[in-house]
């Protein structure tokens, strides 16, 4: 199945989207990772991804070259792995929930619609997150839930996965205050599994990237996890 496979990664240069593009390539799947155009790392980006046997697509963040793009491709997966963060819109003096919704929501939301156009055919792997739900009143999960009800309404053939923390001492990105949240976290969950509640260790336990892009892949490449939502738990043991 692998050999005949094109697939396509948006937030190729994040965490989980680099080891996404690594993944892919050891599994023989032909591989092109997104980096936008005006990226100032976009030639370190296209020297690490050839290294690793995948190519790049500076492709602009348009409706119309985006679907050129997948149609140039002949995308079967399309995996979107897109999201900003707090600190980084306070960095560059934005506004988080703005961020989510142009990030988050905006690219991805563009994402479908091209692939809907030039790909429809294709599996569609959106990274969202535990605790996206009708009722989710937090900003950031309020659009990935309106983004999941998009994707489930586009006829696309999808498959959602929904981590919980995603951290790791491989992270590129100094975030110490993440990890040891982290460690607080999951040592407490330990305790818990201990005393019989190992299914919550499973759903609230954080996840290194690695971990989850070995899990989105093999999730892309069974034709029994299309038009499912995979929670954190199951992550761990597709």
């Amino acid at each position: 199945m692998t050999a005949t496979d094109t697939a396509f990664v948006a937030g190729a240069t994040g965490y989980v989207g680099r080891e996404v593009v690594r993944v892919l390539a050891e599994r023989g799947v032909r591989t092109v990772a997104h980096v936008r155009p005006d990226s100032p790392r976009l030639e370190e980006w296209r020297a690490r991804f050839a290294r690793h046997g995948a190519t790049t697509s500076a492709a602009p963040w348009d409706a119309e070259a985006m679907a050129a793009e997948l149609a140039r491709v002949s995308a079967t997966l399309v995996f979107a792995l897109l999201g900003t963060t707090r600190a980084r819109m306070r960095a560059e003096g934005g506004d988080a929930t703005a961020g989510y919704e142009a990030v988050d929501y905006g690219l991805t939301s563009l994402l479908l619609r091209a692939t809907r156009r030039a790909a429809p055919a294709a599996r569609f792997v959106y990274l969202s997150s535990l605790g996206v739900g009708p009722g989710a009143r937090n900003s950031y999960l309020a659009v990935r839930w309106r983004m999941e009800e998009e994707l489930r309404a586009s006829g696309v053939a999808y498959t959602i996965a929904r981590p919980g923390l995603i951290t790791g001492a491989d992270r590129e990105e100094r975030r110490p205050a993440e990890r040891a949240a982290a460690r607080v976290l999951d040592a407490l969950l330990g305790v818990v599994a201990i005393a019989g509640g190992a299914r919550l260790r499973d759903r609230y336990g954080s996840t290194t990237g690695a971990a989850l892009a070995a899990a989105l892949v093999r999730l892309a490449l069974d034709p029994r996890a299309a038009g499912r939502v995979v929670e954190s738990e199951e992550l761990r043991a597709v």
